[in-house]
């Protein structure tokens, strides 16, 4: 014994998810969210209301939504009665109930709310609802919901949504799911729109501008394009081989995961990079400059319907889950259209990694490096690798088992290893030991 004194570690409060500890929250499961809304463009001034579903998982008598500082609540109801308290802090609706309401307890939490929205500031720059030239878009990943609606912000917490949103009737107004009216009333126009299967509220998107929407596809899954009218020669060349695109993905990935079909929505203002949102892609100006220049971007933001969308991650930690399996589609595409094979590509950025930095570990890369670039092409090696140990047949009847098994849930890493050892013929750990779990980039051929 040295004599040293024991320090009692101060334990904070319990979080959801370690890469993101603020986002989230406990003692309720929602299973819905209706939205009415009205959006000013010229003043940036969101105002409505959020009527929420969820069911008690513990007694309760205090929760919490997220919901940004920038919007300030007027009104809160629980069950049709005004809580004892509700204040926002740092990011947080604290809601005080009368009565304490038993678990397994139905609960409707409907928010009256206002305010100029604003990006949320995090370690990837700044996420959620921003205004653009002529309009305004949301970019929620990975926190960035309650930017514009409070919600149970965390990718493993799906639920349905209706959103009706009004705005000045100059400007197009895109949600997710089936537009079911539109209607023009004394300069607005009401759009609701119905996201039927279960979506993280991250994948939630609004989607504002001087903007027409043309069909793309009517044969198989119904393909539309929503964009300023300058940009549509450029989108018909740059775009044009989407249908052909989504039958492939089909044919390897299994059925396209959403009855409603596909939504590619480009902004009049250029974007860094395009973005996912359930059954909508969104694509800066800069991405539709008539030479075919993003096609690889577009076919990743394809495939994210099925892998991130569709079959979502449970915590951040996974999303090698996601964009190395978007990744990988694009090398698909590549190799269907005759140009470089997935081999090809494999050894190009086998190459890159082996001259990077060797200290990320794909499974579990850190909350500042979960959108590194190691992570999309590392991710894509890893399934590449599997591919070629155990062979064309398996790895893609695997792939359409993942999508299936789990269409509209969250996953793990575990969930996807334990499904692909029923693939193989022996033990795929040294395969996983070596791709998901040290950071040193392994050799490519030992799996061949």
């Amino acid at each position: 014994m040295t004599g040293r004194k024991r320090v009692a570690k101060k334990s904070g409060p319990p979080v959801i998810d370690p890469y993101l500890p603020e986002a989230g929250n406990f003692g309720y499961r929602v299973s819905r969210y209706e939205l009415e809304l009205e959006y000013k463009v010229a003043i940036n001034r969101l105002a409505g209301s959020a009527t929420i579903t969820a069911v008690t998982l513990a007694e309760l008598k205090t929760f919490t939504l997220d919901l940004s500082n920038a919007l300030a609540v007027s009104k809160v109801t629980v069950n049709g009665k005004r809580p004892s308290q509700f204040r926002s802090q740092a990011g947080k609706l604290h809601i005080t109930l009368g009565e304490r309401l038993p678990a397994g307890a139905a609960m409707t939490v409907t928010v009256r709310y206002g305010g100029t929205p604003r990006p949320i500031r995090s370690h990837w720059g700044a996420v959620g609802f921003e205004e653009l030239t002529e309009g305004a878009l949301v970019a929620g990943q990975p926190n960035g919901a309650a930017s514009w609606f409070p919600c149970d912000d965390h990718p493993s917490a799906k639920a349905s949504f209706r959103i009706q949103i009004s705005t000045e009737t100059v400007y197009f107004a895109v949600a997710n799911g089936k537009l079911l009216s539109r209607r023009a009333r004394a300069g607005m126009t009401t759009w609701i729109y119905e996201q039927a299967e279960p979506t993280s509220t991250y994948l939630v998107t609004l989607q504002i501008g001087v903007y027409e929407r043309h069909r793309m596809s009517k044969n198989g899954v119904e393909i539309f394009s929503v964009l300023p009218d300058r940009l549509r020669a450029d989108f018909e060349h740059d775009f044009g081989r989407q249908p052909q695109m989504m039958k492939l993905f089909e044919k390897l990935f299994g059925p396209y995961p959403l009855a409603t079909g596909y939504t590619v929505v480009v902004t009049d203002d250029d974007l860094e990079i395009p973005l996912e949102a359930q059954g909508i892609s969104i694509f800066g100006a800069n991405h539709c400059g008539g030479q075919r220049s993003s096609e690889r971007l577009i076919a990743h933001e394809l495939a994210h319907q099925w892998f991130g969308n569709s079959v979502t991650a449970q915590r951040w930690r996974h999303i090698w889950l996601h964009e190395g399996f978007a990744c990988y589609a694009e090398w698909l595409w590549s190799e269907h259209c005759g140009e470089r094979t997935a081999h090809q590509w494999a050894l190009h950025y086998h190459q890159r990694l082996k001259n990077s930095a060797q200290n990320l570990v794909l499974a579990d890369p850190g909350p500042r490096d979960m959108f590194d670039d190691r992570v999309y092409k590392r991710g894509a090696l890893t399934l590449h690798a599997l591919r070629m140990r155990i062979g064309d047949a398996s790895f893609f009847a695997l792939l359409q088992e993942w999508t299936t098994r789990y269409r509209h849930g969250t996953v793990v890493t575990d969930d996807f290893t334990g499904m692909a050892a029923h693939y193989a013929e022996d033990s795929l750990r040294p395969l996983w030991d070596a791709w998901l779990y040290s950071p040193k980039v392994p050799s490519l051929d030992v799996w061949a």
